[in-house]
């Protein structure tokens, strides 16, 4: 099977690397910067197509590893070549192999196929894919040899329903982009504190890295550590004094998840004097909120 991809940014680059390396068969890349898809075939010692096309008629699977916006532009301009047979796979995390409108009609088979991993480097990112989680979605036929496909090269996959998309992009969103909002949040209430932005990065770096490396080692309930886990009210209620709105809110409702995986932790140990406050603190920024709405 050859596999040709049209778009050569990260993700294209990266999956096009890491299967060229597994001995899979690329037949290259197409992309509307030719500039772009000619450094790809290059990096990947594979072909340079410049029509969409040439691109079509080389390959047995098309992967579409373009922006979100653009998948239905690029799905578009594809149903007018001969793709009976062939599989169509974009690499959206957010979006359903119901992006390809029509496929079943014109013999094909769509699939949603996404590696969870933040792709961060079109020169790096394939050596560090390998123990990523891919997902996959879409037409029954195929979704099998999707699965073993992957797995053969060593990732572990799962098969999710399209409904399940949108809630399987947020739990991403949440453990990767959400967390660096959360980092932003913890330099600005340091520079509050005197800190200049570099030292307080600095400041933070460890802390970050080692917390991060125990909840993905040891889990969740295990690396809980602070005053949720303590049920320590008095210095949650300090820092809720201290802290301005956004923050606040944001404390407050993260602490609220927190409670429940300390209960986990210690089933003896009496929350509930913890778990009121916080709700009662959440209620009031809520009531606070619509009355400023009204």
């Amino acid at each position: 099977m050859r596999i040709g991809f049209v778009g050569a940014g990260k993700v294209g680059c990266t999956l096009g690397k890491y299967m060229v390396e597994h001995n899979i068969c690329v037949s290259g890349y197409y992309s509307r910067s030719r500039e772009s898809a000619r450094w790809a075939s290059e990096f990947t010692h594979t072909n340079c197509y410049e029509t969409l096309e040439g691109l079509a008629l080389s390959s047995e699977t098309l992967f579409l590893t373009v922006p979100d916006g653009a998948i239905k532009e690029v799905w578009n301009d594809l149903k007018q070549y001969a793709l009976e047979g062939k599989c169509i796979c974009h690499c959206s995390g957010a979006m359903s192999s119901a992006a390809f409108s029509g496929i079943d009609q014109m013999g094909a088979f769509g699939y949603s196929i996404h590696p969870l991993f933040a792709v961060h480097s079109r020169l790096q990112s394939y050596r560090e894919i390998s123990q990523a989680y891919f997902t996959i979605e879409g037409a029954e036929k195929h979704v099998e040899f999707w699965k073993e496909f992957f797995e053969a090269l060593g990732n572990p996959v799962c098969v999710i329903q399209p409904e399940g998309k949108i809630l399987y992009h947020s739990a991403a969103v949440f453990v990767s982009n959400l967390v660096t909002g959360l980092f932003e949040t913890g330099i600005e209430l340091l520079q509050k504190c005197g800190f200049e932005r570099e030292s307080g990065e600095e400041a933070l770096r460890t802390l970050f890295l080692n917390h991060c490396h125990s909840v993905a080692t040891s889990g969740v309930v295990e690396s809980l550590t602070g005053p949720v886990e303590r049920a320590d009210l008095a210095t949650v209620q300090k820092h809720l004094w201290a802290l301005p709105g956004r923050e606040r809110e944001i404390y407050v409702r993260l602490s609220e998840v927190l409670v429940e995986i300390a209960r986990q932790k210690h089933p003896k140990r009496n929350y509930e004097e913890l778990s009121r406050f916080l709700r009662k603190s959440r209620e009031s920024e809520q009531a606070r909120e619509r009355e400023e709405v009204s």
